[in-house]
């Protein structure tokens, strides 16, 4: 098994977060991965994204110009990625301000509510564990047991408090996948 991904959005939405927790989560398998952030120098508002690797064999490189799936956010990043989806991949996508929807047909995209989950939940600051909830659901490299170790790893012990909220957004975002 091996999953190169693509998370991208704005600055600000949880984007490398998400890339950095799945990492762990991967690790916590014991299992190889690459993180490999990027992004402009605006924290809030700027264009990011992180590109992960999770595989069962050595990973020879870090860098890829074709993902297996790109997790999607904003406009920018589905005009930049979409193109860069492996033939038979996956596009998921938030749509709450994508304007032009996807339009390849040799992949599997899936369409989330996940900025409305936010609402719904009453918490917004949750947004990228429901992007990862979704994204599990379609593809799951990873178990929510490890996410939930893996988050352990990246939050600041004063925040663990939040996992069980971030465990809900996880169950969150996988009902909003449709199959």
């Amino acid at each position: 098994m091996k999953e190169e991904i693509v998370i991208a959005g704005f600055g600000g939405q949880g984007v490398l977060s998400m890339g950095k927790i799945l990492a762990y989560s991967g690790l916590m398998e014991d299992k190889e991965v690459t993180w490999m952030p990027s992004y402009g120098p605006e924290q809030r508002g700027g264009t990011a994204n992180v590109t992960v690797i999770v595989s069962d064999e050595r990973i020879s490189s870090p860098i890829l110009n074709m993902y297996d799936t790109a997790v999607v956010l904003n406009q920018q990043s589905l005009d930049k990625f979409e193109k860069m989806v492996k033939p038979g991949g996956v596009l998921i996508y938030d749509s709450y301000g994508i304007n032009t929807p996807p339009t390849r047909t040799d992949i599997k995209i899936y369409r989330i509510e996940a900025t409305e989950a936010t609402i719904e939940i009453n918490n917004s600051k949750a947004f990228n564990m429901i992007v990862l909830g979704a994204y599990l659901k379609v593809k799951p490299v990873v178990t929510i047991e490890n996410v939930l170790k893996g988050l352990k790893k990246t939050l600041p012990e004063r925040h663990w408090h939040l996992i069980p909220m971030n465990e809900e957004a996880l169950k969150k975002g996988a009902t909003l996948i449709n199959e």
